[in-house]
């Protein structure tokens, strides 16, 4: 089922939906803006497989393909539509469809921090683990790929879309820090968050960061969606979250973000407000649920009315 919301401005494509460990459904959503086929991909834990899911949803039935090519629509939408490559950290489950994919993918830029960026060509581009598809590093460069190194709290503009991303650092594990990016069109926002632990269980202030940023935006209304993720359902404790965020510390931040964007009426600022809940880790217990859970937690501590969508893998979302 596709989901849409009132005056659209982007879509998004969900190829992988979930943080594992299911190896076919890992975090990767197309974005851009209403009406094109220019998109990035915000992670890419899974391309050539959530590309044919979501064909077979129909999520890709606007977007032409040439007449007198001889890829199939999915192979049109990995070497044609998917034009840049935004990577939250290195983690497997957010590169592995990158690097499985990048004997049969097209010349593009990868984007990220540099620590992200160094980790991928040190460590899966390096001519060992994977070839190098890259520009640079171990091995013969087939130089594929450009590797683009973007410094916190700068604008930069993604080549062949006509989309800007900010880039800012995220507290996740100690050795492989993530990343949030806020993506502009036309003077709208939507924001993506990798893998992010809460800033009171990192003892950090990176979230509050990235709040402060965003705030004016959602007082004037120009904040359309945030993709935040939610790994595990209540019930574990903050040492065994392994940085990542649960319903009510997703809330916790958000009532954060409500009092910088509203000090006068919090429980306002964010109403309507679309949150794609990302990152979802599966359980391998019969009959266990995790999104279920996690829907009906986000729904009873929703004080805020944020409208939660659960993602699935091939979904079409505008919002």
């Amino acid at each position: 089922m596709s989901v849409l919301l009132n005056n659209p401005q982007f879509v998004t494509i969900v190829l992988g939906a979930t943080g594992g460990p299911r190896e076919e459904n890992l975090s990767a959503y197309l974005l851009a803006p209403v009406g094109s086929s220019d998109f990035i991909a915000l992670d890419a834990g899974t391309l050539l497989t959530g590309i044919g899911r979501a064909e077979a949803r129909g999520s890709f039935d606007d977007i032409p393909i040439a007449q007198d090519t001889q890829l199939s629509r999915a192979g049109w939408i990995l070497q044609h539509c998917i034009r840049a490559y935004l990577l939250s950290h290195a983690h497997l489950d957010h590169v592995a469809g990158l690097v499985l994919n990048s004997q049969d993918d097209t010349n593009k830029e990868i984007l990220g921090l540099s620590s992200t960026i160094e980790t991928l060509r040190d460590c899966l581009f390096n001519g060992r683990v994977w070839a190098n598809f890259s520009h640079e590093g171990q091995g013969r460069q087939i130089k594929q790929y450009q590797y683009r190194r973007l410094q916190p709290g700068q604008v930069y503009s993604i080549s062949g879309t006509g989309l800007g991303v900010e880039a800012f650092s995220l507290s996740h594990t100690p050795h492989a820090p993530s990343t949030a990016f806020l993506v502009q069109a036309n003077g709208l926002y939507a924001l993506y968050f990798g893998d992010t632990q809460a800033d009171a269980v990192g003892k950090t202030e990176e979230l509050k960061v990235v709040w402060t940023r965003v705030a004016p935006l959602v007082r004037e209304k120009k904040l359309r969606g945030v993709f935040l993720e939610v790994s595990f359902p209540e019930g574990r404790s903050d040492d065994m979250l392994f940085g990542h965020l649960t319903p009510s510390w997703m809330l916790k931040e958000l009532r954060h973000l409500a009092q910088l964007a509203d000090p006068a009426q919090p429980e306002q600022a964010l109403q309507g407000l679309t949150v794609v809940v990302t990152h979802i880790k599966l359980s391998l217990e019969r009959g266990t649920m995790p999104q279920e859970q996690i829907a009906q937690q986000l729904q009873a501590l929703n004080d805020l009315g944020v409208r939660f969508i659960i993602p699935e893998q091939g979904q079409r979302i505008e919002f």
